[in-house]
């Protein structure tokens, strides 16, 4: 009798659970997903807006982004796009890596993956330039930060240090104390000390995009981004913006924009 009450319990748990948690997974499943695009980090430029206040913007060129391959439901078991950007030499890639490029034999020198809903798959060799991007969107840019080399942690984790004169003795700038003595009798993990800074992937969220010149391909975005000048970048829709629907009033083009029917219109 009272395995079957325990049973009974958890079968209404599980009723519970699974009806509360239905409605949210539908909702994820609607979401709409375009794809990014690479860009080289430009520089930096200040420019100033129609009510006056001056905004320091990244320039981002967008090189000869393009569709390399398709990645579907059916045979990868997820829906995304391989994209390629810049140019290399031919000579300087394998010829597995060039058959896998696009037909017209132009080798990119960096591969990205962007994970796309299945409304928004392009077919392979789509061309993404900079106005695949709007003015007044917001979109999230991932690059990889400047490496600093090997810093100590008031440097590397802002600590305050120990006093400058009295009671202290060759370890102005030194973390002091790592923690435990005999209990627990070792350096507990992730406990910050000096080390190698930067060089680590980040993602700088929310940018608005200022302007963008479809001419050069150019995108700029207010704020910084993470990386050096040269270095390659991720731009894609910021993930916490609304839907590509409601954005804009429907002004971002939805899976892509293509410039060959506004040439043809």
């Amino acid at each position: 009798m009272l395995l079957h009450r325990r049973a009974s319990h958890l079968a209404r748990r599980f009723v519970r659970h699974t009806q509360s948690h239905g409605r949210p997974s539908a909702r994820r499943a609607e979401v709409t997903r375009r794809t990014g695009a690479l860009a080289v980090k430009v520089g930096m430029v200040g420019a100033w807006d129609d009510s006056g206040r001056r905004h320091a913007l990244t320039a981002l060129h967008v090189d000869n982004c393009r569709v390399v391959q398709v990645k579907t439901e059916a045979k990868e078991r997820y829906t995304a796009l391989q994209l390629g950007a810049g140019l290399k030499r031919a000579a300087r890639a394998t010829a597995a890596a060039r058959g896998h490029f696009c037909e017209d034999g132009a080798v990119p020198r960096l591969l990205a993956e962007f994970r796309v809903s299945p409304d928004a798959v392009l077919e392979r060799g789509f061309a993404i330039g900079a106005d695949h991007f709007v003015e007044g969107q917001k979109v999230d840019v991932q690059g990889v930060t400047k490496g600093k080399g090997f810093q100590g942690p008031m440097k590397r984790w802002n600590f305050g240090g120990q006093r400058a004169s009295h009671g202290v003795s060759k370890t102005h700038r030194a973390h002091g104390s790592m923690g435990g003595c005999q209990d627990p009798g070792r350096v507990m993990r992730g406990k910050k000390m000096a080390g190698r800074m930067g060089g680590r992937r980040r993602t700088a969220q929310n940018l608005v995009v200022h302007a963008v010149d479809a001419d050069r391909d150019l995108v700029f975005v207010r704020g910084a981004v993470p990386g050096p000048r040269g270095a390659w970048v991720r731009v894609s829709d910021a993930v916490k913006a609304v839907g590509v629907d409601e954005l804009l009033g429907g002004a971002v083009p939805f899976p892509a924009f293509r410039r060959g029917e506004e040439e043809a219109a």
